[in-house]
């Protein structure tokens, strides 16, 4: 099971560690990471493998938000996101 996280908000130091550490801390394995920097702007997508995670997707996305308060984001199902985004 994987899940797909988004960051976005002004870039500041650490913002990959302290999301990356959240994950860790819910048993979440980041698997792939892109991030970039827009005019300012910190913009991250992760793919996580969820099947450790013990609280499922809504509490993953608790606990980044809480350690990232800062931040935009979004953790959802990769089913749900490859249904959004299916042609």
């Amino acid at each position: 099971m994987k899940a797909v996280i988004t960051v976005v908000g002004k870039d500041m130091v650490g913002i990959l560690a302290r999301v990356s550490a959240a994950c860790a801390e819910m048993n979440a394995n980041v698997l792939e990471v892109t991030q970039s920097i827009l005019d300012g702007y910190f913009c991250m997508v992760m793919v996580v493998d969820i099947s450790k995670v013990d609280t499922g997707v809504e509490g993953l996305d608790a606990h980044i938000k809480t350690a990232v308060p800062d931040m935009v984001i979004h953790v959802m199902h990769e089913d749900i996101f490859n249904s959004m985004h299916r042609i």
